[in-house]
């Protein structure tokens, strides 16, 4: 297949939309970013109905204009790359696509108020910008330790249910319809939110065995609440350690045979093909993917 050939600048856009470490990368980082969180404000002060009913023009005028910036950055993403597709059907493809669409679905449907929530959607391109989704790697961690947990977990809950099944019983026999307590269910209910602490007040036991048996069940609530983080704690700090001890095995070896600087820093080069980023500063193919991380310019 014959490779796709970009113009100079087509090159140049790549790197200040997709490069944080050029001068201009970083400026257009923060333009972004002010534009993304005004974007954010914008859909905040419209949930106020006063302010919504007072600057009406402005904030329409406004949230059209942040439309067109983002519109035209979305273009721009697609046009300088080399696999345009792969970017659209991305997940930040995909949410400045969602993030853009609703002002514009607007004038098809009025009235789709609904669509609000997509547009708040463009605060998670933050984490595109100042390149936090290296720091994912400890909740990926957590979701393994939850997963891993899950057996453990699911007898707890068994158990859990069980005891609020039990005790809903009790009261209810114990209470009766006088104090509200008119039904299994109904009991059972109350059980599970006297359990988990929440409380909202709705029924309350009026009898001195009831309030007792309240007593122990609202004790029972903070034991139980403990159980499951102390389990996935326990399977989190055990993986961590088997980890460390991988770190340390490789860190060992890298000692014994220091390799050499310049295949150890990273950047945040971006690749045209895949856009996969963090190459090494002398890199010249893309480790995800093996194209070439520099595009082959285009001859007139």
């Amino acid at each position: 297949m014959k490779e796709r050939l970009f113009k100079p600048w087509q090159s140049k856009l790549h790197d200040i939309i997709y490069e944080a470490d050029t001068p201009a990368g970083k400026l257009f980082d923060v333009l972004l970013l002010i534009v993304i969180l005004a974007s954010i404000i914008l859909v905040m002060l419209e949930s106020v109905k006063s302010i919504q009913i007072q600057f009406h023009a402005f904030l329409n005028i406004s949230e059209w204009i942040i439309t067109a910036l983002f519109s035209v950055e979305y273009i721009l993403r697609i046009v300088t790359v080399k696999k345009p597709l792969k970017y659209i059907t991305s997940f930040y493809g995909i949410i400045d696509l969602l993030s853009t669409l609703p002002k514009f679905i607007s004038l098809l449907f009025p009235g789709t108020q609904a669509l609000v929530a997509l547009r708040a959607l463009r605060l998670l391109r933050v984490f595109r910008i100042l390149k936090l989704a290296r720091f994912l790697g400890a909740s990926n961690h957590l979701v393994t330790a939850i997963k891993a947990s899950r057996a453990k977990i699911f007898v707890f809950l068994f158990a859990v249910v069980i005891a609020a099944t039990i005790f809903g019983t009790v009261m209810y026999l114990v209470e009766g319809e006088a104090s509200g307590f008119n039904s299994i269910p109904k009991s059972i209910y109350w059980s599970i939110v006297t359990l988990t602490t929440v409380g909202f007040g709705d029924i309350a036991p009026v009898t001195p065995l009831g309030q007792f048996i309240a007593t122990i069940i609202m004790v029972l609530g903070y034991g139980i609440i403990a159980v499951p983080t102390g389990i996935v704690s326990a399977e989190y700090t055990r993986k961590a350690n088997i980890k460390d001890g991988i770190d340390r095995n490789v860190s060992n070896q890298l000692n014994a045979y220091p390799p050499d600087p310049a295949d150890v820093d990273l950047n945040s080069l971006s690749c045209p093909y895949c856009m996969e980023e963090n190459h090494r500063d002398s890199a010249k193919f893309c480790y995800n993917c093996g194209h070439s991380l520099y595009f082959i310019p285009k001859k007139n």
